[in-house]
């Protein structure tokens, strides 16, 4: 039985797979991978960080598996990236918007062509929020260069978060361009952009907090770390000024599986009364769902 049975879950990381073979989820890294061992690694480029990366094994229908796989842990409902040409992202869309709702994963380096296609995804799809991750672009962006300035822009226009990995990335490549300091500049510039921080934010995660007292608009999920290791400081700042901005994100099947993060959440010490914001209520609230 599931700890959170009772309390209403969003994830705010999830990802459906098109095939048993997922290596082709990371094919745009390839030309920033340096070392043989990253460009040899033929499930993740941070490989190293994940001891069990799921199978999910060949499934005939891979909706339903991944529909069988929440309704165990009882999340009622997740973010996942759209892809408009994906056959899967169209079903979905037509099936299962009670279950799934999207993100769209974006590139500055496309300048005002892909401030249109948000817009067009937007209106003819209901995207609900875009996400990136500066590190992996190529060429890579940091969090302020003013190339993120009309995707910013065109996220406080439609209303909808902006998701960004920070923090030292997983595979190795380099770090910079994700520095948490940098998310200063854009919350003050754009005070009505909900910007929401993925993967960790460390080595900065004292800093990350610190921003988040600082920013009304500033919010933080748990993507890609297993429970056990939450920073203790995002822990913290959840049971005290912090219980509307921390949000619940996993990694399955990425990284990690639904069975290590719920096994693992339970042992979380956050409060009582900070579970049901945690695990969906600040997500409902950012999303109006």
């Amino acid at each position: 039985m599931s700890f959170n049975k009772d309390i209403f879950t969003v994830d705010l990381m999830l990802g459906i797979p098109n095939q048993e073979d997922r290596s082709d989820w990371y094919s745009f890294l390839k030309p920033l991978l340096m070392d043989e061992e990253s460009k040899k690694m033929f499930e993740m480029p941070a490989q190293y960080m994940f001891k069990d990366i799921p199978q999910t094994g060949k499934q005939d229908d891979f909706i339903k598996y991944t529909i069988d796989q929440m309704d165990k842990y009882s999340i009622n409902k997740a973010m996942i990236g759209f892809d408009e040409d994906s056959m899967i992202s169209q079903k979905v869309l037509k099936d299962h918007s009670d279950k799934f709702f999207f993100d769209l994963v974006v590139n500055p380096n496309d300048g005002m062509d892909e401030v249109r296609r948000i817009k067009r995804i937007h209106k003819n799809y209901g995207i609900k929020a875009v996400s990136t991750f500066p590190c992996g672009l190529c060429p890579p962006v940091p969090i302020n260069d003013k190339k993120w300035y009309p995707i910013y822009a065109t996220c406080v226009e439609l209303d909808i978060p902006f998701f960004c990995c920070v923090g030292v990335p997983g595979p190795r490549i380099p770090m910079a361009p994700q520095k948490v300091e940098l998310i200063d500049e854009v919350c003050w510039f754009f005070p009505e952009l909900k910007f929401v921080m993925r993967h960790g934010a460390e080595p900065w995660t004292d800093l990350a907090v610190k921003l988040m007292l600082k920013y009304p608009n500033l919010y933080y999920s748990t993507s890609a770390f297993s429970p056990k290791h939450y920073p203790q400081a995002i822990v913290n700042y959840a049971n005290t000024r912090g219980s509307e901005k921390i949000m619940y994100a996993g990694y399955f099947p990425m990284g990690l599986s639904l069975e290590k993060i719920f096994n693992e959440l339970p042992k979380v010490k956050f409060k009582d009364e900070i579970w049901p914001k945690f695990l969906g209520g600040n997500a409902k609230k950012l999303f109006n769902l």
